[in-house]
Parts: structure tokens; sequence; C-alpha cells
């Protein structure tokens, strides 16, 4: 199971990278902390960027459940949590 997630997680990256290339984010990924990933954005595109998130990490595999992702926001990692 651990694998997998671990699986999950690299092909979300790598969608997320290839989406913040092609669109108009001023956004870069700073770091994955086991299942997650924190992401520097100016505050005005917070809401595009959690879109282009929530769709290139949901959509990473195709599984029998729904992969659902929960988006924080904060100034540093423990605001957003």
């Amino acid at each position: 199971m651990q694998g997998t997630a671990a699986d999950i997680i690299k092909r979300a990256m790598i969608n997320v990278d290839a989406a913040l290339r092609e669109s108009d984010l001023d956004a870069k990924v700073v770091m994955q902390v086991h299942d997650e990933l924190v992401v520097e954005v100016a505050e005005s595109q917070v809401d595009a960027l959690s879109e282009l998130l929530r769709s290139n990490m949901e959509s990473a595999a195709d599984l029998s459940v729904k992969l659902v992702v929960d988006i924080g926001v904060g100034s540093n990692w423990d605001e957003a949590h």
C-alpha cells in the first residue's frame, strides 16, 4: 500500500509540474511531505492554483475509489494545516 501511495504522489508531482509549466501561474512546487505537495504562489492566484492542483492530483491514478485532495492555505506549512 505504501509503495502504491508513493507512486501516486510521484505521478501527481509530474502532472502538477507539467500543468504549472503550461499555465500563467507564478507558482512552484517547493517540496513533498509524505502525500502532500507544498507550493508557493501569490495570494491573488491561490484559487486558480487550488483548482489546478485538485484536478491534476485527483487524476494521478485510475482507481475504483475516488482520490480526494484537501487543500490548505497559509503563509507557512503549519498555518496551512
